[in-house]
């Protein structure tokens, strides 16, 4: 007798074998009708999965209400799509086709070099095939026999992979719709049917398994959505999304470079994107000092043994930079952490439990030696500033440090107006040998961090297990940006392990006299400094609040004969501390303005004679247009009044 659970607290009872479908059948037609798949004891299966003949369940039926139904509806128009591309195109070849954020893609091996102009066809190949709405079957073979049939299929691709990649499973399972067979671990939805609006959005070059020796791919890029309505405000916000593309922006504006001779994902910051960098570091750096933190600076490399003792080397070993063989035989690392660095600080002398906490904080250089394919701008980059801190203190001290820590990064959001965001607690995968430590630290420290963000009842909070770092739980801020695009953004990490005996034993003198252990907190706002400007750049469109915008206002003359008092207000702008500059070109004053506009400047003061001749200037905003005429220093005054409160003004 099998007893299955619902979400209500209902419970069925089977006495024969049943799969979700048979469940939502005993419910009601429509329900079984609108089925797509399920969760079983909180795993993600098919619809089809067969349930334990025995015992005890508890079932979830999704339907396309429901989040991660639509995941797996976008893993099935994959699917759709490679058998689409095959039936066109002979001697395809298929690699993976996963899901990502909004959508879906196929890698594929082909003679022939798909473009957008293949993608009206495909598109058509697969309304076919939904409109055929063939079921998708799964199917399980012995590992020997699945090699055998990726062999029949000519998939040598596959065959490789189920023959190495996979040579630890005896089963490994497939899907069957129509002629088209694929190795694939699902789940699918029941029917093609069920895949509503779709979409082709791209074709971009990949390498089998992401390893740049390894066989030459394509990638074909899509998205699927249960209404057409969904899709369409989709292909709107793509749209809108190209037009802020910080790579575009940083171009246009003048931020940033990242130049070829010098390295891929190796960001040069030109003067304007230099000055945002700055303003926040200043920023950063103010709240810091506020907070009890003492900054320090460390060297962007170290010798290979301090990453050893952390684990970071070889943990990190793919996404590292080689060690620098030195000829003493000694070797170093571009460091892909600071935290080593910052406990070697605290070790250099011994500490009193009176010193605790002690809050070291850096805006460190590290490197990640990222695969070419993956570099983008400066979302994903090869060297990048963490503003990074570490904090060491005593088991009783964790709960505020780390509430702390997460009022922080709130509070730096929340200044750059990004207040849409959830908490997402990333916790240890109790199965999985990749963590370090033992059971009841990372038990004692997911408990302390849950608590506090319980407590301090943190927007959309939710946990996910098997995503913390390998030394301890964290919790990331994922904020949304004005577009609805998520952005993964500030991180506070718990740690327990690296102060532990087998690390790097640190130590404290308790009011005991006696040798303790600290607990050490790892925390940065802002995450990556190139990451989140890149973010910001596409947040706010290149025009940047005027705190951090890099030229505030900009004087422009009706003509050439007021330069003379243009300069002057510019003189003055300048010992204001305001960021200025003047147009004093025989243009005329629309060509001006237009000028200012397109350089995003948020201010302009234009100068005609009634200005001259009445001290004034005639204030113009770049999202609110003519303010009219005001005093200089009453103008200044409001420049410098909005800098201070760093207000935040975006256009809708």
């Amino acid at each position: 007798m099998l007893k299955v659970t619902l979400p209500d607290g209902s419970v069925l009872e089977f006495s024969q074998r049943v799969c979700p479908l048979d469940v939502a059948g005993q419910i009601g037609p429509r329900l079984a009708k609108a089925t797509l798949a399920a969760e079983v004891n909180g795993e993600l299966v098919g619809a089809d999965a067969p349930l334990p003949a025995s015992g005890e369940v508890s079932l979830r039926l999704l339907t396309s209400k429901d989040p991660e139904a639509l995941g797996v509806m976008r893993h099935s128009a994959a699917h759709v799509m490679a058998r689409a591309v095959m039936r066109l195109f002979p001697g395809v070849e298929l690699a993976f086709g996963p899901t990502v954020d909004q959508g879906f893609y196929y890698d594929f091996a082909l003679g022939h070099a798909l473009s957008e102009d293949d993608f009206p066809k495909i598109e058509a190949e697969m309304a076919k095939i939904v409109k055929e709405d063939e079921p998708f079957e799964r199917i399980e073979q012995p590992r020997a026999k699945a090699i055998a049939l990726c062999r029949e299929l000519g998939q040598s691709l596959k065959v490789e992979h189920v023959a190495e990649g996979l040579a630890d499973q005896e089963q490994v399972s497939f899907y069957r719709q129509g002629e088209f067979v694929d190795l694939c671990r699902g789940p699918h939805v029941p029917r093609a049917g069920a895949i509503g609006a779709f979409k082709l959005l791209s074709v971009a070059g990949a390498h089998w398994k992401g390893d740049a020796s390894g066989r030459p791919l394509q990638r074909l890029y899509g998205t699927a959505w249960f209404s057409q309505k969904d899709l369409d405000e989709y292909l709107k916000q793509v749209e809108e999304a190209k037009r802020r593309d910080h790579r575009v922006l940083g171009r246009q504006l003048e931020l940033f470079l990242i130049d070829q001779e010098v390295g891929s994902g190796l960001v040069l910051w030109l003067p304007k994107g230099a000055i945002v960098r700055r303003e926040l570091e200043n920023f950063i750096y103010g709240e810091l000092i506020r907070r009890g933190y003492q900054p320090v600076y460390t060297p962007a490399i170290g010798r290979v043994h301090l990453y050893e003792t952390s684990g970071h080397y070889p943990y990190y070993s793919d996404s590292q930079f080689p060690p620098i063989e030195m000829a003493d035989g000694d070797r170093y690392l571009l460091r892909p952490m600071n935290c080593p660095h910052h406990i070697r600080i605290y070790q250099s002398k011994p500490r009193s439990y009176r010193e605790l906490p002690l809050r070291i904080a850096e805006l460190g250089l590290v490197h990640r030696f990222e695969q070419s394919g993956e570099l983008s701008g400066m979302i994903r980059v090869r060297g990048f500033t963490q503003d990074d801190a570490h904090i060491f203190c005593t088991e009783e001290q964790v709960a505020d440090e780390f509430r702390g820590c997460l009022d922080m990064t709130q509070f730096v959001l929340g200044t750059l107006g990004l207040d849409d965001y959830r908490v997402r607690l990333s916790f240890r995968d109790p199965a999985s040998d990749k963590y370090v430590g033992t059971a009841e630290d990372w038990d004692k420290a997911e408990r302390a961090l849950e608590t506090v963000c319980r407590e301090l009842d943190l927007p959309n909070l939710e946990i996910e297990i098997g995503e913390a770092a390998f030394y301890g739980p964290k919790a990331d801020f994922i904020a949304r940006d004005c577009i609805g695009r998520s952005w993964q953004l500030g991180t506070v990490q718990l740690d327990y392990n690296l102060p532990s005996a087998k690390r790097f034993a640190l130590e404290y003198i308790g009011a005991d006299n006696q040798p303790h252990r600290p607990v050490m907190i790892h925390r940065a706002p802002f995450g990556s400094l190139e990451r989140f400007i890149g973010m910001l750049i596409e947040h706010f469109a290149g025009a940047f609040p005027l705190w951090l915008a890099p030229e505030q206002v900009r004087v422009l003359v009706v003509s050439q004969k007021f330069e003379e008092y243009g300069r002057e207000i510019e003189r003055r702008l300048v010992e204001a501390g305001l960021r200025a500059s003047g147009d004093y070109r025989a243009e005329k004053i629309g060509a001006k303005i237009r000028d200012a506009q397109l350089a995003l400047v948020p201010y302009m003061f234009i100068i005609g004679g009634r200005e001259a001749e009445s001290g004034a200037v005639a204030v113009r905003d770049r999202l609110d247009g003519d303010l009219g005429a005001v005093p200089v220093g009453g103008a200044i005054d409001h420049l410098k009044d909005e800098i201070q409160k760093k207000t935040i003004r975006c256009p809708n």
